[in-house]
């Protein structure tokens, strides 16, 4: 850490504020917070479902939920943040975040408890951008900076394997609404750090907020995700289906339109167009759609199938998250200034889709250590290897004014990807597992043993349905992503993304 200087108190404006270090464990305190509320509901869903009563049809939505909202407010979150001010905006989104964690910790019923989980998302909308955009302005000395990222990266990074082991913690020995009332605490800590410790220059005047854009383009996500989560009980050709496609096709498309005219749009269309950004963005969205729904079915798979209690089954993703680290922090970044980033990308998307592909031969008496180690260490790896590039690609050579919403349309197809590869294919294994059940429970008294079969069976579809997910975005990575080693790019000033974990 650099000595503080007198006569400031804010960071490059006349000097270091000499509590800038203490103001980013209070920006990675509500980063990690965020990061981590993806995955530590994940593991006491089980009991959750059980809890609640929920259906196997409509437990993905205490997932989706907060994904949808997360990823189709992202955009709108990171211009209120611009334009109200950085810390108002940190402060609004931990103290709504806070209070929205809570009423799903004392929810009586599914819908409150998915409510619940979409205010999380909105909120969490709001605080990530601002989050990052108060560490950009704290530290403005580059080695500082660097330093600064690094630490915060790390701890997002690791969000999802401390979500998982937490999650396994409380839902065992206190109760699954512990991974809920969790975040109060720490809101409640980062609150009063922001207040006294971060710094912010006063909010743009005379933008404007694209309310048409985030009602249009959200409205369409949720049409198309309940569609799909619909079509498990109702069939595939049912009209109300159909209806909620059209209808979030239209309103997408009708997204697209008002992007072209509106005064100051969430996504500027230039931004996308771009051939290797618009690869990269396709690229993430695709692999999301595989690996999150998984994340739901694996959770299922060794609580309730194999009998892992919660703290066990969290421990169990862990190689998973070791190996995302590795495959991202010791391969791809050491050989992105030397390879071409599809190089990269697409070897990375068929080491998990061979991950993937090893899952599907699951069965309800399978051995974690030979049989489902090694496909998460596969996947692992091969997500390390192919979203370090594609956040690289995504955000290289954008301008300064562009920066920002580059980073979170990343996150953005990041986050929708992963709401609607649950809800695809958490409706694939249940229809999967009740035609299964269908065919072979001739004889009642052997129900207890096929509805396992069946269950595993609707599992290994999906991963199939998954596996085939991977291999096009690899393609789409493959086809589209034409960009050369950074080293032989013309230099340009590449924005920090925002970092998220993959999980």
């Amino acid at each position: 850490m650099s000595s503080a200087r007198t006569g400031g108190t804010t960071a490059g404006a006349d000097g270091a504020d000499p509590r800038r270090w203490w103001g980013l464990v209070v920006i990675a305190l509500a980063q990690l917070m965020v990061v981590l509320d993806a995955t530590i509901v994940n593991i006491a869903l089980p009991s959750a479902q059980r809890a609640l009563g929920m259906s196997d049809g409509n437990r993905q939505w205490v997932i989706t939920a907060y994904t949808l909202a997360f990823g189709g407010l992202l955009l709108l979150g990171g211009r209120i943040a611009d334009l109200a001010g950085r810390k108002r905006t940190f402060v609004i989104g931990l103290t709504g975040f806070a209070a929205a964690s809570a009423f799903g910790g004392a929810a009586q019923t599914p819908g409150m408890l998915f409510g619940a989980r979409a205010l999380q998302g909105a909120f969490a909308a709001v605080l990530a951008p601002s989050a990052l955009s108060l560490l950009t302005t704290t530290f403005t000395d580059p080695r500082e900076r660097g330093k600064a990222f690094g630490i915060y990266g790390a701890l997002a990074g690791s969000g999802s394997a401390i979500g998982f082991i937490v999650g396994g913690l409380l839902t065992e020995y206190l109760n699954w609404r512990w991974c809920l009332y969790v975040n109060v605490p720490i809101a409640v800590l980062a609150v009063a750090g922001a207040v006294v410790l971060l710094h912010d220059r006063p909010g743009r005047t005379g933008g404007r907020l694209d309310v048409p854009g985030a009602l249009l383009g959200c409205g369409g996500l949720v049409a198309i995700v309940y569609g799909f989560s619909e079509a498990q009980p109702r069939g595939w050709s049912d009209p109300l289906v159909l209806g909620l496609f059209a209808a979030g096709a239209v309103l997408l498309a009708g997204f697209v339109g008002w992007q072209t005219r509106a005064p100051s749009p969430l996504l500027p269309l230039h931004i996308v167009k771009d051939r290797d950004r618009g690869g990269s963005f396709l690229t993430m969205a695709l692999a999301t759609v595989a690996m999150f729904g998984l994340f739901l079915f694996l959770t299922y798979y060794l609580q309730v199938i194999l009998g892992y209690s919660p703290v066990r089954a969290g421990l169990g993703f862990l190689p998973l998250t070791v190996a995302i680290i590795i495959g991202s922090t010791q391969i791809s970044a050491r050989l992105l200034h030397r390879l071409a980033p599809r190089l990269l990308m697409v070897p990375g998307t068929l080491l998990a889709a061979c991950g993937l592909l090893l899952l599907t031969r699951i069965t309800v008496h399978s051995s974690y250590p030979t049989e489902i180690l090694p496909a998460l260490l596969l996947m692992g790896l091969g997500m390390g290897l192919t979203f370090m590039p594609v956040f690289a690609t995504a955000t290289s050579g954008v301008a300064p004014q562009d920066a920002g919403v580059t980073s979170a349309t990343v996150n953005t197809s990041q986050q929708v990807g992963g709401s609607i590869g649950t809800a695809l294919l958490n409706t694939v294994a249940t229809t999967s597992s009740a035609g299964y059940l269908a065919a072979h429970l001739h004889d009642p008294a052997r129900k207890a043993a096929v509805v396992p079969e069946a269950v595993v069976h609707g599992y290994t579809v999906a991963i199939w349905w998954a596996s085939g997910v991977m291999l096009l975005a690899g393609l789409v990575a493959g086809l589209l992503v034409t960009a050369k080693p950074p080293e032989h790019d013309s230099p340009a000033e590449m924005p920090m993304p925002e970092c998220q974990s993959p999980m």
